[in-house]
């Protein structure tokens, strides 16, 4: 494997992804309230980057990836699973604003905190072998299965506010269903290889690194444009009943 290439790709991407993660926490909207859920998924975007950003800070200054595997593949399973939910939620709650409730982002969190833990027994007092490779196996299709889940309620969710959408006749809400499509699919595509490539052989995984970049790139760039026309599209979302989108 070649290192620098490996250092360069997570340095990167580690910079990139910090600005956006900072971007999304903190910089300024309307003053108006009609942009509360606008700015409630953005934070929540800029807290899973934040979390990824953790990620790869621990593996570029650590390199634990090579000097403690079994710490490795439980920091990127847990932080998958955290990050599943906080992807997923962001760009629900975007279409969706009744969907993100304290008790259901609590009931996320207890999973994760769950996932966390087993999987820290599974590594660390596990006999290594055939029942400790079983045991990640089973965690990673339990990642899988969480993410495959979180994904269809997105795109359902997106599926209804696309019929709603095709009404209006509106060349901003026309913008918004395409990049909503791109990122939908691109964030459920991306998010569900995140699991499966956990045990990526080592010297693969630089092009795995880059090839998230475009993903990071396009999702600042959305949540940007979208902000330019966010109050027309939440207008329309308002005139609804919660159930038109949500589906209950």
């Amino acid at each position: 494997m070649d290192y620098t290439i490996y250092e360069f790709s997570l340095g990167t991407a580690l910079v990139l992804m910090l600005f956006f993660a900072s971007y999304f926490l903190a910089a300024k909207t309307p003053d108006k309230p009609i942009f509360a859920n606008y700015v409630r998924s953005r934070r929540i975007m800029g807290v899973a980057l934040m979390a990824l950003s953790a990620n790869y800070s621990v593996h570029l200054f650590l390199g634990v990836r090579f000097y403690r595997p079994g710490v490795a593949i439980l920091m990127n399973l847990s932080t998958y699973f955290l990050s599943y939910w906080l992807f997923s939620s962001a760009l629900t709650a975007l279409l969706d604003r009744t969907y993100l409730t304290r008790q259901r982002f609590m009931r996320h969190i207890i999973y994760w905190l769950a996932f966390t833990a087993l999987s820290a027994v599974i590594l660390e007092l596990m006999p290594k072998g055939a029942w400790q490779y079983a045991g990640l196996f089973a965690m990673a299709l339990w990642l899988l299965a969480y993410g495959i889940h979180l994904a269809r309620r997105l795109i359902m969710t997106y599926r209804r506010a696309v019929r709603l959408f095709d009404d209006t006749h509106s060349e901003h809400i026309a913008a918004y269903i395409q990049w909503m499509s791109v990122l939908t699919w691109w964030a459920v595509i991306y998010g569900i290889s995140c699991g499966l490539l956990t045990f990526l052989p080592d010297r693969y995984v630089f092009l795995w690194i880059i090839s998230s970049i475009p993903f990071y790139i396009y999702l600042y760039w959305s949540y940007m444009n979208y902000l330019l026309f966010y109050e027309q599209v939440e207008t329309i979302l308002e005139k609804m009943a919660p159930e038109a989108i949500g589906g209950g």
